[in-house]
């Protein structure tokens, strides 16, 4: 019974793989011209069937349109769940205040998973959705994506968070100038303006007093958690996804790290998500909320995800992937060994 459900996961694992191969993009060489040139015939008949072959289907700039696309939907809809709590609910007379209780923070919570869900759904077809920088750093690392990648994908990631943060503050700059107004904080850069600017980026919660080592080990413990649950969630070896509901179960993934580790440091765990809205929110006007941050702050979401991603997937390597790997071998030479025999059996016959 193990052996047959080895199996199938083995089978499943290669399945994957093979489809989620993507193609070479670097252009011909001598070496492979005779190959290309045989197959014109092949790409004209793509050409006349409606099948891509222009750059959309072999250029990186396709795949940074989609990372720069996921982090702006992601974007949009954080920032968005976050100024409806901050300044939406209060400010239009829905609500009188806002934080009274674990709620508002729940709808955070749930308004960040939906929206890693959605922007994952968008942009995971074209390249994954990688939409985190730090993912992006830790699969490098593993050896599951290429070096030269890195950069290009991370500036596509975080300009889609700075646009999607300008989208967020357009749709609610009335609500945050009247919240402002009714607080009597006269400029964003003052003291009060941190209440506004926490919509779009992050800061270190007041236990933590002025040790930025605390909230660095929290982004490190948060990011690292992401990428154990992201990678056992695609991994096809283990339990699996079914019906595509993998960008679901991703949001799920954000939404329990939100709740069990979210208040130290806001539960960025992705560079980008960070800094790019915190670059928006420093041109328009926030000063030192944003940039150095309280206590210098700033450099914390960055560097503690790309601390706690490669941590996450060496984890995830350690404690399950071998494991699961071995099984699979184990099972793949059972497999062979029974067709071995079969064979023999039928020799004979």
């Amino acid at each position: 019974m193990n052996v047959a459900v080895a199996r199938k996961r083995v089978r499943a694992a290669a399945t994957e793989k093979a489809d989620h191969a993507q193609p070479d993009l670097a252009p011909a060489g001598p070496a492979d011209g005779r190959q290309r040139k045989s197959t014109g015939r092949g790409n004209l008949v793509a050409m006349k069937i409606g099948v891509k072959t222009g750059w959309r289907a072999r250029s990186i700039w396709s795949e940074l349109l989609a990372e720069f696309f996921g982090t702006f939907v992601l974007l949009a809809f954080g920032a968005g769940v976050v100024a409806l709590a901050v300044v939406g609910l209060p400010e239009s007379g829905r609500t009188p205040t806002i934080f009274a209780g674990a709620g508002d923070w729940l709808l955070i919570t749930w308004g960040w998973a939906m929206a890693v869900t959605m922007a994952v759904y968008v942009a995971g077809g074209v390249t994954g959705a990688h939409i985190n920088p730090a993912v992006t750093f830790a699969l490098a690392v593993k050896g599951d994506f290429p070096w030269a990648k890195v950069l290009p994908y991370s500036a596509a990631q975080v300009a889609g968070a700075f646009g999607g943060a300008a989208l967020a503050y357009a749709d609610y700059v009335p609500a945050i100038n009247m919240w402002n107004a009714a607080h009597h904080v006269i400029s964003r850069a003052d003291p009060g303006g941190m209440t506004t600017f926490s919509i779009f980026a992050t800061f270190p919660a007041h236990y933590y007093g002025m040790n930025l080592l605390w909230p660095l080990f929290d982004q490190i413990v948060g990011t690292s958690f992401l990428l154990v649950f992201v990678l056992g969630i695609i991994d096809a070896a283990n339990v699996g996804v079914k019906a595509n509901l993998a960008p679901f179960m991703v949001g799920m993934a954000v939404a329990a790290i939100g709740m069990s580790f979210g208040t130290g440091s806001g539960y960025a765990i992705n560079p980008a998500r960070d800094f790019g809205p915190r670059l928006f929110c420093w041109l328009l006007g926030w000063g030192a909320n944003a940039f150095p941050g309280p206590y210098g702050y700033w450099w914390v979401p960055i560097i503690g995800p790309l601390v706690g991603a490669p941590l996450g997937a060496g984890l995830y390597k350690w404690f399950i992937a071998d494991t699961l790997s071995a099984k699979g071998a184990c099972a793949g030479a059972a497999e062979r060994a029974d067709l071995g025999a079969e064979e023999a059996v039928g020799k004979e016959a």
